[in-house]
């Protein structure tokens, strides 16, 4: 980590930030959530996670910008990250759910090993029980439980998100999309049989950037 780095300093920015985005954290999640961003800082130095190396951006950039996404989370039970990286969204609401939504499962996958390992080590140092990581192509991912919630952060292109992941998702499940811009040729370009069920704009402290979620669901019409 950086010298630049003081834990109280963004431990206080992310609880102002959670604060501007109604959320209520508890001390323990603001916690575990600065470890896992040390944590990511640390392999970041080798392994090259994220372009974002100040630590005061990266709680911005990366945390506020993840925890942002979290009322469309508040009642799901199963949750696929697809192409995960350094973890996001899928290591915030991990950390999230174990104090708001303890039945909340994440899946994560990713083709790179190198960010797999990250997450398999932050899985461990945060002691993260609702965790799985896989290694691999998506459209090659087997599972014996369907996801009700197929997520990604500017992973591809909407029509391959779900081209590449429908076999994973439950009848009834929907894919949430996190998105910059609104990616209105994405939208236009979806496979036939699927439709934006909701297009919802976020707005993320410290950010001043455009931030959507898309949220597509079968088209059963």
């Amino acid at each position: 980590m950086t010298n630049t780095f003081n834990r109280l300093e963004l431990t206080q920015l992310l609880s102002a930030g959670a604060t501007s985005l109604d959320l209520f954290l508890e001390e323990a999640t603001l916690e575990r959530l600065i470890d896992y961003l040390v944590l990511l800082a640390k392999w970041n130095a080798v392994y090259n996670l994220t372009a974002i190396r100040d630590p005061q951006q990266m709680v911005t950039q990366h945390l506020l910008d993840a925890l942002s996404i979290l009322p469309a989370f508040l009642h799901v039970k199963h949750v696929l990250d697809v192409g995960a990286g350094g973890g996001l969204p899928g290591m915030v609401l991990a950390i999230w759910a174990q104090q708001a939504n303890p039945a909340l499962r994440i899946s994560m996958v990713d083709t790179v090993h190198k960010k797999t390992a990250f997450l398999t080590q932050a899985k461990v140092e945060l002691g993260l029980t609702n965790v799985t990581v896989h290694t691999g192509r998506v459209e090659a991912l087997k599972v014996t439980q369907l996801f009700d919630v197929i997520t990604s952060r500017a992973f591809a292109e909407l029509v391959d998100f779900v081209n590449w992941s429908a076999h994973l998702l439950a009848e009834d499940g929907r894919f949430i999309a996190m998105k910059g811009q609104l990616p209105v040729d994405e939208i236009a370009r979806l496979p036939s049989g699927w439709k934006v069920a909701e297009i919802r704009p976020l707005q993320v402290p410290g950010l001043n950037a455009e931030r959507h979620l898309i949220f597509i669901e079968r088209d059963t019409a």
